[in-house]
């Protein structure tokens, strides 16, 4: 009777801290995403003016009450601009967690094999990191989106499509982990790479997911 009232009591422990456990991750990662919500979309709202004055010039190039006019028609009509405007919006959102809500570091080579887990030593105390989770996570939206806006040169097999996919968060982790070498903005680690690829993998399974159930309904 001892012996089970123990047991009980050790299982509510584990399960009480692997749902304190849960919450932090969950807590971190949404306020992770949350932080660039108001800045990436007011910037791609932007962005996509540059689009519509190099490809409308004589829609736009007529005030900025045309041009706003001129945004939001698009906006409804085309989906090929709603595409971009998403796009524009998740690249604004991961180059702002990568690059631009990063302080200046003197060494950025110091932790090259880092990161691989969700529990770093910081003077001498185990924390709790949700990096890694958040690489795979950003990149889920990125490549997905990226295969949607250029689904005409996107390959029909499925082991080429989930390559193309890797290979597009591959070359984007790898031109933002060289950025963030050279200007000195966070710390280059080969498990960012590894895990933004992952999460290509990941986008580019759910993009092909969506695309085959869309055909199967669609027949």
């Amino acid at each position: 009777m001892c012996t089970k009232q123990i047991c009980s009591a050790i299982l509510q422990t584990i399960m009480k801290e692997m749902i304190d456990l849960l919450g932090k991750i969950l807590t971190n990662i949404l306020t992770a995403f949350y932080e660039p919500f108001g800045f990436s979309l007011l910037l791609s709202f932007f962005a996509m003016f540059f689009y519509l004055y190099a490809y409308k010039a004589q829609d736009a190039g007529k005030g900025w009450k045309n041009a706003i006019v001129t945004w939001y028609k698009e906006f409804e009509k085309s989906i090929y601009f709603r595409k971009l405007f998403l796009l524009a919006f998740v690249t604004s959102m991961i180059l702002f967690r990568t690059l631009l809500n990063r302080n200046l570091w003197m060494n950025p080579l110091s932790n090259v094999m880092g990161g691989w887990g969700i529990w770093k030593t910081v003077n001498g105390e185990q924390k709790l990191t949700t990096e890694c989770i958040e690489n795979v996570i950003m990149m889920v939206p990125f490549t997905s989106i990226v295969m949607w806006t250029s689904r005409g040169k996107v390959d029909k097999n499925w082991k080429k499509m989930l390559w193309q996919s890797g290979k597009i968060a591959f070359d984007f982790s790898i031109v933002i982990e060289m950025l963030q070498l050279l200007l000195r903005l966070g710390t280059f680690q080969l498990s960012d790479i590894f895990y933004n690829t992952v999460g290509g993998v990941v986008g580019g399974s759910i993009y092909r997911a969506v695309v085959k159930t869309r055909r199967t309904f669609s027949r």
